[in-house]
């Protein structure tokens, strides 16, 4: 993602641009472990981050040295997957996934040549697998500098505090900010998240974020 960012958020959106002063460095870093970001965003779905880093470990012990992979999953029985915490929803979830990547429905040793769209279209074809997380992969692992998602919980939060909004805004008064941003709305979005975290951080030192 480039750094010509500054200027254009300097430009279009001053508000932003004052946080991405107080935070920093842009450092997000994609990762390339495709499948296993997929597995990691189906276990987390509503239950809490340290009850998820619980059943990936004990996902991670049983399949062993073969670790989170496509074939790994879908070569064991549901039950073993429930085994180690999962719920039967979500177990049906992952053996979808899995199935799906090992039959080549979902291509995502290719994936990267998709636009945007056409990512979520493929990727919304998985049980489990909504825009919303479709989004996520975009962002953090294929690195697209242009994504907005508008319906995380995070940047609405952040956008109704940093502009002056009474209630929590919603998907249209999200877009028209998001509409600024482009073609940099993922960064846009990454400093939104790690403005909510200065903010939890300023809380605890008992300072206010100045913006």
């Amino acid at each position: 993602m480039p750094s010509a960012f500054h200027h254009h958020f300097r430009r279009h959106d001053p508000v932003l641009h004052g946080v991405i002063r107080q935070v920093g460095p842009f450092r997000l870093q994609p990762s390339r472990d495709r499948f296993g970001m997929l597995a990691r965003s189906i276990i987390s779905q509503q239950i809490s981050v340290g009850a998820a880093r619980s059943i990936r470990q004990r996902l991670e012990d049983l399949l062993g040295s073969a670790g989170i992979s496509a074939a790994a999953i879908a070569a064991l029985p549901p039950d073993r997957l429930r085994g180690v915490g999962l719920s039967r929803q979500k177990t049906a979830y992952l053996l979808d996934l899995a199935g799906q990547v090992v039959a080549g429905t979902v291509r995502l040793d290719k994936i990267g040549r998709l636009n945007d769209e056409q990512v979520i279209e493929q990727l919304t074809q998985v049980k489990g697998i909504g825009r919303w997380t479709a989004q996520m992969f975009l962002i953090f692992s294929l690195g697209r500098p242009d994504v907005f998602p508008a319906d995380d919980l995070g940047v609405r939060m952040a956008i109704g505090k940093l502009y002056g909004f009474a209630e929590l805004p919603g998907r249209k008064e999200c877009l028209a900010i998001g509409e600024k941003w482009s073609p940099h709305a993922s960064v846009g979005s990454w400093y939104c998240w790690r403005y909510l975290d200065l903010l939890k951080q300023r809380k605890a030192e008992g300072k206010e974020y100045p913006v």
